[in-house]
């Protein structure tokens, strides 16, 4: 590997011997290696305000994957929606089995599908998925907090209860997307288990079972109220892991629920 990359450094750098050898070595390995920096303030990496004097609201951001903890809870959670497929259908598994969850929604989604939500979240917990789910790790942070911003306003309209915790699409971060969830006070909450729905398209009692077993003490397990047809695998048998993984003794809880274990 080592030396068929000396080969190609070689070869790029032979043909840019007209802006100098050296430069069009350094040139090459840079375009090969991406060691050029990016933007140190401003763009999408940088944690940092542009002006570099304007300091973060806070200390710190929270990120959890999960929570240490040897109490039986575990949080479900589902992104993306509310739409019409599947969110009135997860929503009416959840009556039936009194499960609470957390909902990540997008914001212009909630705008234009509110109604489907309207009176039933009373056990359940929404945060912010942004405004209309575009990738966070390649925004600016003006850009990242503008979807913040948007989605959180029409989610506090929408449930009566402004969020405090950020699912970023695709479980995708840049320091500029943590700047901005700074500004908010919102923790950030990804996950450790999840839905594993195309694997499992011609077996979905293998989903249930995996889910179930694989699950354990302060798992953030993801899921989706919307999407793609896959995704129904996990809709279609979501009664059966509640029941299973309640069989192993695990309560639900929302997602802040969970954290408060933590102290």
């Amino acid at each position: 590997m080592a030396f068929a990359r000396r080969q190609m450094l070689t070869r790029v750098g032979s043909a840019l011997l007209g802006a100098g050898a050296a430069g069009g070595v350094k040139m090459a390995h840079d375009a090969l290696t991406g060691d050029d920096p990016l933007p140190f303030y401003g763009g999408y990496a940088s944690p940092i305000h542009r002006d570099r004097s304007t300091p973060p609201r806070s200390a710190q951001v929270d990120v959890v994957w999960s929570v240490q903890t040897t109490r039986n809870l575990i949080a479900l959670t589902f992104d993306d929606g509310p739409k019409p497929n599947w969110t009135p259908e997860v929503l009416s598994i959840l009556d039936d089995t009194r499960t609470p969850a957390t909902f990540f929604m997008v914001g212009a989604h909630a705008r234009q599908h509110g109604g489907l939500v309207a009176g039933r979240l009373a056990r359940h917990e929404i945060g912010n998925h942004t405004w209309r789910h575009r990738d966070l790790a390649r925004s600016s942070y003006e850009e990242a907090y503008e979807a913040l911003a948007r989605a959180h306003d029409e989610l506090t309209k929408l449930s009566g209860r402004e969020p405090t915790l950020l699912r970023p699409p695709y479980g995708h971060l840049a320091g500029s997307a943590l700047l901005a969830a700074n500004e908010f006070g919102y923790r950030v909450v990804l996950w450790n288990r999840q839905m594993l729905e195309s694997r499992y398209t011609s077996d979905p009692p293998g989903l249930v079972d995996y889910v179930v077993g694989s699950c354990t003490p302060g798992t953030i397990l993801l899921a989706h109220d919307t999407g793609p047809a896959d995704r129904l695998v996990a809709i279609r048998g979501l009664a059966a892991m509640i029941r299973g993984l309640r069989a192993r003794g695990f309560e639900f809880v929302t997602v802040s629920e969970l954290l408060a274990e933590r102290g």
